[in-house]
């Protein structure tokens, strides 16, 4: 019989919900505290660092101890599935909500191993030390992998007699408990019929919950076994960011990695965290870059053309209901933040309507993950199409070595290598350029789209599961696109609409700084040879051999449609509407198109 001086834990059980304010975890929790009687006595926040998501060898306690666990590397490509990038953002993040807690008279516990193994070692350890561990509360999360895991923890607690709750993930613009439906099966397959389900948008999210005040005690450190062997937690900043790098090689695998141009700079110097993120949304407001955001996003350089808030909602450091909350104020003029700036007090405008609809899209894309499960990953999408030849890696090597050069910035196209490079230097990539690299891919060489998905899964900081593989099936024509195999983005095109003077690809493709030629800048094999020598291109692969020699003629219309079918097959060139969006006609069809900002809403 457990006496009445035994510790009661409750295991809190995060995985991206980091954060304090707006957390009905720790808002019910922080309720229960002002309860005479309740079935805990402490509360054990707990992150476990997921090992088939992120590689741990670096936590090992001996340079002689082998991890128990596969690499943590991607199906097809065998890509590092968190890169070098993503895993700093990881670290600064678990900091910070671990410092946010402490600031409420909490803390936070991190591990390493699967979930129910994880469990079951801190149940023993904590009973041991004379405690018991009464229960385990978590937030649900969309995915295959993450429904494994609540499943394996609903097992665990079940077998042990222990409470469980599942919580609603309220990171959302809409809770799924006003989504206009009970089964995934009845999302609808358009975003468009999703929206006017929901609409009007700036009336659909829920309030936000407060930071708590104070919350149930931490336990005491005797009382919490350590971590099992063979690993151990460093107990730094320091140490936690070595130990997630270490076993990262710098090169990522490749031949050729991208060397940091002279001048260049990143357009996501952010680090992670719920503080940095409200900054971030503090800055946006004040600055007025929110009001702008129709008209500045699909820019390339700079910090303040989109939001840059996708990876902060990707790990819940901030949610979606908190930014809506923001451009109320602003546009209510009811705070100080703001004042000033173009449209302060003046209502909803096109950059804060924009901006909501993008956190639509994100809404859209996690349901879609919900509805469709396991074909998020498959070759043939949501749609279920298998019919089209994809070129493999594995089946031949000219592939392989295409796919290569793509991954190392050397195709020729300029866009393109300019994309990739700065996504490997800084793990960012604009939204219009992400659309060209993923219909580069995919379209006009018809490569296997999921290394692409892959790819950008290892790389980006602001990867989100539904976001990425939702959006990479969008562009490759097997996801929810209405138009799905037609529209295809030409690089070339979209290079003179959005990047006229090359200045984006002359920051991170620093060899063609020495052009002025828009058509050489964006296609280096047009140099004329007596020029190569000159400029110091003789005898490049990139420039000599090009990936695909893309045709466009300069003065057509803005879009950057190519009318092009996957592989390169014409279709007739000049079509209107794929990539310029909403710009001539086309009406909310086009705008929504638009609208499809994968470095913010996704």
């Amino acid at each position: 019989m457990v006496s009445i001086a035994t510790p009661r834990i409750l295991v809190y059980l995060l995985r991206r919900d980091l954060r304090v304010a707006d957390n009905p975890v720790l808002h019910e929790l922080s309720r229960l505290t002002k309860h005479s009687q309740k079935p805990f006595t402490h509360l054990l926040p707990l992150y476990i660092i997921p090992v088939q998501q992120v590689e741990v060898s670096g936590f090992l306690a001996s340079p002689d101890s082998r991890s128990p666990y596969p690499e943590a590397r991607s199906q097809v490509g065998g890509f590092w599935r968190c890169g070098h990038h993503r895993v700093r953002f990881l670290a600064d993040t678990l900091w910070d909500v671990k410092s946010q807690l402490e600031s409420v008279g909490s803390g936070m516990e991190i591990r390493v191993g699967r979930f129910n193994e994880v469990l079951n070692s801190l149940i023993e350890g904590v009973a041991s030390r004379g405690g018991k561990v009464v229960g385990v509360w978590m937030t649900s999360e969309e995915g295959v992998e993450e429904k494994r895991e609540e499943r394996e923890v609903r097992r665990l607690a079940k077998d042990q007699n222990l409470d469980f709750k599942l919580f609603v993930d309220e990171k959302y613009f809409v809770d799924d408990r006003d989504v206009p439906f009970r089964k995934a099966t009845d999302l609808p397959d358009v975003f468009t019929s999703y929206r006017k389900m929901v609409e009007p948008l700036k009336n659909a999210p829920r309030r936000t919950i407060p930071k708590p005040s104070e919350l149930p005690p931490f336990p005491a450190q005797s009382a919490i076994p350590e971590q099992s062997p063979p690993f151990r937690i460093p107990s730094s900043l320091e140490g936690l960011m070595s130990a997630l790098l270490s076993p990262l090689d710098k090169n990522m695998g490749l031949a050729v990695p991208p060397v940091w141009p002279e001048g260049a700079q990143s357009a996501h110097p952010y680090s992670g965290g719920e503080k940095a993120g409200h900054k971030r949304i503090q800055h946006l407001v004040s600055s007025g870059a929110m009001s702008h955001y129709k008209d500045t996003r699909n820019g390339m350089l700079g910090e303040d053309f989109s939001t840059k808030l996708s990876a902060w909602l990707a790990l819940g450091c901030i949610t979606a209901r908190q930014i809506h909350e923001h451009l109320v104020a602003f546009e209510q003029g009811s705070t100080s933040l703001g004042r000033g700036a173009p449209g302060y007090g003046k209502g909803e405008n096109r950059g804060t309507a924009a901006v909501r609809f993008e956190l639509l899209w994100r809404d859209y894309m996690r349901l879609c993950t919900r509805k469709f499960g396991p074909r998020l990953f498959d070759i043939g999408g949501f749609r279920g199409d298998r019919s089209y030849p994809w070129s493999y890696l594995d089946r031949n090597p000219e592939v392989k070595a295409k796919f290569q050069r793509f991954l190392e910035g050397r195709t020729g196209t300029g866009l393109i290598d300019a994309s990739q490079r700065e996504l490997f230097l800084t793990g960012y990539t604009s939204n219009r350029a992400r659309q060209n690299v993923a219909s580069y891919l995919a379209k006009h060489l018809g490569i296997d789209w999921r290394v692409g998905a892959e790819w950008y899964e290892c790389l980006l900081i602001d990867y989100d599961v539904s976001s990425n593989w939702g959006n990479w099936q969008y562009t490759s024509g097997v996801g929810n696109d209405p138009r799905g195999e037609d529209r295809v983005f030409n690089p070339v095109k979209q290079a003179y609409d959005y990047d006229p003077k090359g200045e984006y690809i002359k920051a991170w493709v620093p060899e063609l700084r020495g052009l002025n030629e828009p058509d050489q800048i964006f296609q280096a094999w047009k140099i004329p040879e007596s020029r190569r020598a000159e400029l110091g291109l003789e005898g490049l692969e990139w420039v000599n051999r090009p990936l695909k020699r893309i045709e466009y003629r300069a003065g057509g219309g803005r879009g950057g449609f190519s009318g092009r079918g996957r592989g390169g097959r014409d279709r007739g060139q000049g079509k209107r509407g794929g990539g310029g969006r909403g710009r001539g006609k086309g009406g909310r069809r086009a705008m929504e198109d638009e609208f499809r900002d994968l470095s913010m809403g996704h």
